[in-house]
């Protein structure tokens, strides 16, 4: 197997160990901006696109900043190899002529939202269609940790999650929980949004996020903040005779203070579980459950005005 790899940063690598987990004969190769770029473990730096022309590449994987991602999708489309893309698909909406350019090429496309691999998430999404009487009446997701944590070594205020011109913000870079959404119950019908950045960070993205997503039966709200402490990720399905509780850090589903469905597995364990899937899905020469057009939508739920 041999990978392209664009962005080999802290998720770019984190693919690359998935990668190496599969297949520990995989050839990788990375597009190094610097000629003299540090050297990673079991990857082979290359420093312009024309050298893959001659490399049969098995898929790319696109992991640069947020913003950057157009540029390199519309680069990589008439290779017509199979795009791994980190989440999200861009910081815009301007992006809709390279999902159609994608589909019409039928290059098979993939946008990595781990938390589809996520066992009380794929819980919930078994569970509800076993129940077709079951009256959901209100849904409330909650995502809120402490941005300076995510990469402890970094100053946080220059990595690209706290800089709006480079596609950071709470709103996108934790787009996993209108993705599940998305997943679970499809298109709402409207959605209201509420951005601010005025917490004790002090960035320039946007560090607090609420959404209201209105659907036929039933409302779901989402909250996500960058500032908070005390880890908290958890969705609430609130029906018309219980509660289902779903900790997503504990991964595990709990009604009437009985756990109904638990698991050990954690959030870490999902990059090499989706990975496993993406290849399998090459194997097979079929598409994925996230293309680019299913990304496109979760993005116009994001950021749609």
């Amino acid at each position: 197997m041999k990978v392209f790899i664009v962005g080999l940063g802290s998720i770019g690598k984190k693919h690359v160990i998935a990668i190496k987990s599969i297949q520990p004969d995989a050839e990788i190769f990375a597009l190094r901006s610097a000629k003299n770029a540090n050297y990673q473990d079991g990857v082979i730096n290359i420093h312009s696109l024309d050298e893959i022309e001659s490399i049969a590449i098995d898929f790319a994987i696109i992991a640069t900043p947020t913003s950057e991602h157009k540029k390199i999708i519309a680069e990589l489309i008439p290779f017509r190899f199979p795009l791994f893309i980190e989440k999200p698909i861009y910081s815009s909406l301007d992006i809709e002529d390279l999902v159609v350019s994608a589909n019409k090429k039928e290059v098979i496309t993939y946008v990595a939202c781990n938390l589809r691999f996520l066992n009380c998430i794929k819980f919930i999404k078994d569970e509800l269609p076993l129940f077709p009487n079951k009256i959901l009446n209100e849904v409330n997701v909650y995502c809120g940790s402490y941005l300076p944590d995510w990469r402890p070594n970094d100053d946080f205020r220059k990595t690209y999650s706290a800089i709006a011109e480079l596609g950071g913000g709470v709103h996108i870079d934790l787009i996993h929980e209108l993705d599940y959404l998305y997943w679970l119950f499809g298109t709402p019908k409207e959605v209201k949004r509420n951005f601010k950045s005025q917490s004790s960070l002090s960035i320039s993205s946007f560090d607090y996020a609420n959404y209201l997503l209105d659907y036929d039966n039933f409302c779901a709200s989402v909250i996500l903040n960058y500032y908070r402490r005390d880890l908290k990720r958890s969705l609430e399905l609130v029906f018309d005779d219980e509660t289902w509780n779903i900790d997503l850090i504990k991964n595990q589903v709990t009604c009437n203070n009985q756990t109904i469905f638990s698991s050990e597995q954690r959030i870490a364990e999902t990059y090499r579980i989706q990975m496993e899937y993406f290849i399998n899905c090459l194997k097979k020469k079929t598409n994925t459950f996230n293309t680019i057009s299913d990304a496109y939508n979760v993005l116009k739920i994001c950021l749609d005005q």
